[in-house]
């Protein structure tokens, strides 16, 4: 089993998640972990993390800028404030962020052990070792900066981390699992794939044995001073001199890749719309059947319904679920207003609704975590028959009511009356 689970590609982008969606994206972030743990376990939610697409559809669907370098750090972050009051409840740490944070990860793991009785040295060490084979061994233009490290009380884990190209205004996400890992360095990536940007230096290939081996003899037989020495010699020389034929080399499987437009809107082409469909129908299919009380509260209607249907295809979905990330920033909308404002009141309410779901499954009344799933599948069902308005009428729509429904962004609350009959949020 390959323990480099993927991939992504993302433009860099500047700015803060404000206060009032940071508070929201953690508290909706630990309660869907939360769920995922109590359905699947601790294993599938470090499987999930490790997955490039669904980590880009969690952010989206937490409120995060659904195509961003950003919704790394913020994803981490959101889980680890998130999760950190749950650890010994539920048995899983976030170490680990951006800039300092990264680098007292260690430390952290240590503390973890010491609570935990796991071996704290052992995590340490694979935490340097996987940020130093993303750095050093394999070279691809991307300087790491970040770092984050989800461990679960048996010891296994996952590493997500980033590194920017500042030239190219881009950053690079690795995702790693712990599952079948064999070798820091003996091909712990099933693959190293992404936009062509040069030569990539890949030390970490089990093809390059003979260049580690070589380079460790040659320290200990000349000497780092020595080595530099030849090296000048052998730069620009061997003119003339044909280059040895190649050895054909196997082929690598690929891994899971993401690459994100530069564009901040969605546009129709990042949405699979028939996806779209299916949960506007189980919405209004499901919802007066399912969440009846819900319905009757004033002020709330289709509207958080069809985010609860996006939630649970997040919380339930297969991995071929994800390949429109985009799809998910249409639950809560995002803070820069694309693609459109954070509908708070409707965001507020499904986090309410996920923390009764958890609560009375907790003590053994499971029907509102089963509502969930039934409305997931009945969206899927749906797919293919559903009938709707198109992505981009969808998105007008949202930011016409977006006063009515307590639309916020990082430019302020969104003023003004509705001007547009629907149901309620």
């Amino acid at each position: 089993m390959t323990t480099r689970a993927g991939s992504a590609d993302l433009p860099l982008h500047g700015g803060r998640v404000p206060h009032w969606l940071g508070a929201r994206m953690s508290a909706l972030g630990a309660v869907m972990a939360e769920a995922i743990v109590l359905e699947y376990g601790r294993d599938e939610f470090l499987r999930r993390l490790a997955h490039p697409f669904w980590f880009q559809s969690f952010g989206a669907v937490i409120g995060m800028d659904w195509h961003s370098s950003g919704i790394t750090t913020s994803v981490i972050g959101a889980l680890k404030r998130g999760l950190g009051p749950k650890a010994r409840e539920l048995g899983i740490h976030v170490c680990g962020g951006r800039g300092r944070h990264s680098r007292a990860t260690p430390a952290e793991l240590l503390a973890v052990a010491e609570r935990t009785g796991l071996d704290g040295d052992a995590l340490a060490r694979a935490s340097r070792l996987v940020a130093k084979v993303d750095s050093a061994a394999v070279q691809d233009g991307f300087e790491l900066y970040l770092h984050g490290f989800v461990v679960t009380d048996d010891g296994r884990w996952t590493v997500i981390q980033q590194g920017m190209n500042g030239e190219r205004r881009q950053a690079r996400r690795y995702h790693w699992l712990s599952e079948g890992l064999e070798s820091f360095v003996d091909s712990p990536h099933a693959a190293v794939e992404g936009r062509g940007q040069g030569t990539i230096v890949n030390l970490a290939d089990r093809r390059a044995a003979a260049s580690r081996t070589g380079q460790v003899a040659l320290l200990a037989e000349l000497g780092p001073d020595r080595i530099v020495a030849e090296a000048l010699k052998l730069d620009g020389g061997g003119a003339g001199q044909p280059a040895p034929t190649p050895e054909p080399q196997p082929a690598q499987p690929l891994l899971p890749h993401l690459v994100m437009p530069r564009h901040e809107e969605v546009r129709p082409e990042t949405v699979v719309a028939r996806r779209l469909h299916g949960a506007l129908a189980a919405a209004a299919e499901r919802g007066p059947v399912d969440f009846p009380d819900l319905l009757m509260t004033p002020g709330v209607g289709a509207r958080t319904v069809l985010s609860l249907a996006m939630v649970a295809e997040v919380l339930h979905g297969a991995p071929c679920r994800f390949s429109d990330p985009a799809r998910f920033s249409l639950a809560h909308g995002g803070k820069d207003r694309h693609p459109y404002p954070v509908p708070t009141a409707v965001y507020d309410r499904t986090i309410a609704v996920m923390k009764s779901a958890l609560r009375k499954a907790r003590l053994g009344e499971a029907e509102e975590l089963a509502a969930l799933r039934r409305l997931d599948d009945q969206a899927r069902r749906l797919e293919a028959v559903a009938e709707g308005p198109s992505v981009d009428a969808f998105m007008a729509r949202e930011r016409r009511m977006s006063p009515a429904c307590g639309g916020r962004s990082v430019f302020g609350w969104e003023k003004g009356e509705s001007d547009v009959a629907g149901p309620a949020a």
